[in-house]
């Protein structure tokens, strides 16, 4: 499957666990089966954007939300606050302020 399939598949299991949520909920909330949100996770299938609308409504997030910079890898080139997102986004609330803090000590270490 391409990269964009992956990334949003990764992005839909980074939604579904930062909610708790597990495949077989999200498919009940969004009427997929338990193993095609599985395969959308792995980035295996193409999904259908009535299907992913329906599991981003599930998840409570908008379309644009899910498909937010999705396409700003370019070959060769870096996106450095890009990839801080994906790395950020992978993390549950705790860790993700964790991170922030130690950014912020590292930000103002700099500047003495």
């Amino acid at each position: 499957m391409s990269d964009i399939s992956k990334i949003l598949g990764k992005r839909i299991r980074n939604y579904r666990t930062a909610m708790g949520l597990s495949q077989e909920k999200l498919a009940e909330l969004s009427g997929c089966h338990h193993t095609y949100i599985g395969q959308i996770e792995r980035g295996e299938k193409n999904a259908t954007i009535e299907s992913i609308q329906k599991i981003a409504s599930a998840l409570n997030i908008s379309l644009s939300k899910l498909f937010e910079k999705l396409d700003a890898k370019k070959e060769n080139v870096r996106d450095i606050p890009l990839e801080c997102y994906e790395l950020l986004s992978e993390k549950n609330a705790k860790e993700q302020e964790q991170i922030f803090r130690i950014i912020l000590e590292i930000d103002r270490y700099k500047n003495l």
